[in-house]
């Protein structure tokens, strides 16, 4: 039987910046300075370009010569055509996802609905972040199609950082409730109510942005610590 392939160093840094950004904890614009990561990980800065170099591949962070590498901050036409290419890719998988559906699936997909729940009665921010954007990710997942996972995953990810630039409220509580209703249209079978519940789900998170905010920082140190 195969074995997992050990975690490297490179994927850990990669792993933990991801999740720094996508729980909102490392904010568009800050410096990503080398130095501080390598003795935060305990690792070389060519670990640390190595990392850094992949998260610029995924387009959550900027290197910009002879300036360093910074948390991306997603202009306003990318952050349209982000959610654009979501509505092609998540429309089409909850097609699918109902025409392929299994009482297993369903079922793992209601386990993850009874961890988001609980997690909107917990304090941890984070979690539920998390755990919402997750959401998307487990239909594709659940299909057993890993590229199209890999690939929402990636949109998630940079769907954080555009939500924390300009939204203007945490939706938190508002995307649970949409997200309630498309997985009872999935339950139910119910092809064109799920779609349509999608549609209007990833309208409304775009139409609460608020494109004329400002940027906002934070500092590296308290990012990666998780402190507030």
């Amino acid at each position: 039987m195969d074995t997992p392939a050990p975690v490297s160093a490179t994927d850990t840094i990669v792993e933990n910046l991801t999740r720094a950004i996508v729980e909102h904890r490392l904010l568009p614009g800050t410096k990503l300075a080398e130095q501080k990561l390598a003795d935060h990980f305990g690792v070389s800065r060519t670990l640390v370009r190595q990392a850094l170099f992949q998260l610029a591949q995924n387009r959550l962070i900027r290197q910009e010569p002879a300036r360093g590498a910074f948390v991306a901050t997603p202009s306003v036409d990318e952050a349209r055509q982000v959610f654009a290419v979501r509505r092609m890719l998540e429309l089409a998988t909850v097609r699918e996802f109902i025409a392929s559906s299994t009482p297993a699936r369903i079922q793992l997909l209601k386990k993850h609905m009874d961890a988001e729940r609980a997690a909107m009665l917990e304090p941890d921010v984070g979690r539920r972040t998390e755990l919402l954007g997750d959401f998307h990710v487990q239909i594709a997942s659940l299909m057993g199609n890993a590229v199209l996972a890999q690939l929402l995953g990636d949109l998630i990810s940079r769907c954080a950082l555009i939500t924390l630039m300009y939204q203007s409220t945490t939706a938190a509580e508002h995307s649970h409730d949409e997200h309630e209703g498309i997985f009872n249209a999935i339950v139910a079978g119910d092809e064109s109510t799920a779609v349509r519940l999608m549609q209007e789900h990833l309208d409304n998170v775009e139409a609460g942005l608020m494109f004329e905010r400002s940027v906002p920082t934070n500092d590296l140190s308290m990012a990666l610590t998780g402190t507030n």
